[in-house]
């Protein structure tokens, strides 16, 4: 007998005749019914959310613990979120703050990097340390089972970094080489290209997180640990927690672990604001060879507290911030320019950029910027019922999925904590949008998208695409080099 024969016959008679009766039965449903595909299935009503309670309280030192509880897997996401990041940094030295956070894995209490990295691997733990413009956060991802032994690391690594000279050299290598392999990657000349020529270098908002060649070359120990000194200490920070505890079983380990962490005072760093664009600017940086142009388009955006934030958001995700969106279904299926267009808003705490892109084959880049335009120009106009109510709903039925996990719920915290969001912020969030109406959608679009005064940028081989973006008439054109944009690659 062959090998399924005898897998059947191993099955009892009454099994057996069961199976079949099942499979009979499934194939007769299957043919009487007939699945009506002239139209998409009818939607549901609208979800609604309602979260855990938001629960806070102080370890003696001042340190703020924000804690949402989420039971049924005893697993615990945990976040130092410190305000200090790429805005706090020295002029003369860019890059310190994500060269700070970077160091803190290298070295920390008596353990070095490989003893760090052995002892979470052994936990089945994660602990990382990330850097934004305005804040580094101590991530702690772990088994409930093993939470204290990870908080012992997690500890370490946010209160005790050693700093070690020779991890500062390896990283200060790798840095540098990353930034000379920019110099052949179009795309990273247009995304660095852009935030600098609409806030100007000097901003933090207009250059690389990980600095440049001279300040790198500059950067010593002695730096990182003073602006560690300054910065890092328990007023200055929020501890967030999501899993499967509760405040009353956590907030003692906390205080054994982090009560002692000295809590002192920093000054807050000033912020110049960036002027708005005042005309439509090309900027075509030379990429000869380039097989692809890459396109941002952009101006100055808003902060992440406009009251017109959920109407920004519907506004965008018709604009390029789906797949569904009108520039992605221009470019990429209508025309085949691209494999895909967005659009974006980068709210921050002070008004970050707007931006549009895209990677377009090379033949094509005027016809596809013909299109950019085309459709920041109809979006100023007022959008239909169909298409507010598909916007909507993607961001609507959406938004509940952003607290699947512990590390979903501790992400969500971070951005509340952050930007001083009201408690009540996410569970009225779906309401909120769902509240949206042509009228604000229109509103936004006006105010924010302007596309006669813009900068845009395009990166790719001047020869090939240089006499149809003039063909164009979007207005003055400026030819720049990638060492305009990069500098000199790194020796």
């Amino acid at each position: 007998m062959t090998d399924r024969i005898r897998f059947l016959a191993s099955f009892p008679v009454r099994a057996l005749t069961v199976l079949f009766l099942l499979l009979s039965v499934s194939g007769m449903i299957a043919q009487s019914q007939t699945a009506d595909r002239s139209a998409p299935p009818p939607l549901g009503p609208p979800p609604v959310l309602k979260v855990p309670p938001i629960q806070t309280a102080k370890l003696s030192n001042g340190l703020s613990v924000v804690l949402m509880e989420k039971h049924g897997v005893p697993l615990l996401d945990m976040r130092l979120l410190i305000n200090a990041g790429t805005v706090d940094e020295p002029t003369a030295l860019p890059g310190l703050a994500s060269m700070t956070a970077a160091m803190m894995t290298e070295g920390a209490g008596d353990r070095n990097s490989l003893q760090l990295a052995d002892a979470m691997d052994f936990l089945g733990a994660r602990i990382g340390v990330s850097s934004g413009f305005h804040s580094t956060t101590v991530s702690l991802f772990t088994p409930l089972s093993k939470f204290e032994d990870a908080l012992a690391l997690f500890r370490d690594i946010a209160t005790k970094p050693t700093f070690p000279a020779e991890e500062l050299d390896r990283l200060r290598k790798d840095r540098l080489t990353a930034m000379k392999q920019w110099h052949d990657q179009p795309r990273s000349i247009a995304s660095i290209a852009l935030p600098k020529l609409l806030y100007g270098e000097r901003s933090p908002y207009g250059r690389p997180t990980t600095g440049n060649e001279k300040s790198l070359l500059a950067m010593k120990v002695a730096d990182i640990a003073s602006f560690y000194r300054a910065r890092f200490h328990a007023a200055n920070a929020t501890l967030l927690v999501a899993g499967d505890v509760t405040l009353a079983e956590i907030l003692p380990k906390l205080e054994s672990a982090l009560g002692s962490w000295k809590a002192g005072t920093s000054a807050k760093t000033p912020f110049q604001t960036a002027a708005q664009v005042g005309k439509r600017t090309i900027i075509l940086v030379d990429k000869p060879g380039a097989p692809q142009s890459e396109i941002r388009i952009g101006r100055i955006g808003v902060e992440r507290t406009t009251k017109d934030y959920e109407a920004l958001v519907v506004m965008n995700t018709i604009l390029g911030g789906s797949f569904s969106s009108r520039l992605n279904q221009n470019l990429r299926e209508k025309h085949g320019y691209t494999y895909g267009a967005t659009s974006s808003f980068a709210f921050r705490v002070h008004p970050g950029p707007f931006t549009a892109a895209s990677a377009v084959q090379t033949g094509v880049t005027d016809k596809a910027l013909a299109e950019f335009m085309n459709e920041m120009k109809a979006i100023i106009t007022p959008v239909s019922d169909e298409e507010l109510a598909r916007a909507k709903n993607y961001v609507a039925y959406g938004y509940p999925q952003n607290f699947q996990t512990v590390s979903d719920i501790a992400g969500e915290l971070e951005e509340l904590v952050q930007y001083n969001l009201p408690e009540t912020h996410f569970n009225s969030f779906i309401s909120r949008i769902l509240s949206v109406t042509k009228e604000d959608v229109h509103r936004v679009a006006k105010k924010y998208i302007d596309p006669e005064n813009i900068v845009i940028v395009v990166v790719g081989d001047r020869k090939v695409i240089e006499d149809g973006i003039r063909g164009l008439n979007l207005g003055d054109m400026k030819i720049m080099s990638i060492t305009d944009i990069l500098g000199d690659p790194p020796k």
